[in-house]
């Protein structure tokens, strides 16, 4: 079904907002899926806070413009899934991912992230990205670990006394 120029700007308008906001973009080549392998991608993708959109090459390379994303431009051929990670960087990558495992007909193209263009190749390095919560985890793991080791070494030396107290106690007991 073709669009008309007012629905083309309507995708471009739409598309130009998802992408000035999304932390990381997964094109996919997804030739070969059937309606409801897409339609359950896309739950998935709503699920996880990805936005998931198939479009024009030429609609997207007009929405990309001065976004991080206008130098995929170059790399947009063929028919293209366009998947944005709007909460969680890593969210579009897991989702690709996890999707291609069941089903071989979907294949990343191109990741980008932070300004920067990569082979498909790197959907795996951004699926391993943590989430926002295992970052939180990760971070007060780190801040939590010095006040541990701080409380173990002003420890250390009364339980030293102890262990010596105990042994000399031990000791006057054997003799």
């Amino acid at each position: 079904m073709a669009l008309n120029l007012a629905q083309k700007k309507e995708v471009v308008a739409e598309l130009a907002k998802v992408a000035a906001t999304a932390h990381s973009l997964v094109a996919a080549e997804y030739a070969g899926l059937t309606v409801a392998q897409l339609t359950e991608l896309r739950k998935k993708a709503r699920e996880s806070g990805v936005f998931l959109k198939v479009a024009k090459n030429t609609l997207v390379r007009r929405a990309v413009e001065g976004t991080d994303y206008s130098n995929t431009a170059d790399q947009l051929v063929g028919p293209l899934l366009f998947a944005f990670s709007e909460e969680d960087p890593g969210a579009a990558g897991r989702l690709v991912k996890e999707f291609a495992k069941g089903n071989d007909k979907l294949k990343a193209k191109l990741v980008a992230i932070g300004g920067q263009v990569y082979p498909a190749s790197h959907v795996d390095v951004l699926a391993s990205l943590p989430t926002h919560d295992q970052a939180l985890a990760m971070l007060v793991g780190l801040m939590a670990q010095p006040a541990t080791k701080l409380v173990r070494v002003m420890a250390e030396p009364a339980s030293q006394l102890a262990r010596v107290l105990g042994q000399v106690g031990e000791q006057k007991k054997a003799a």
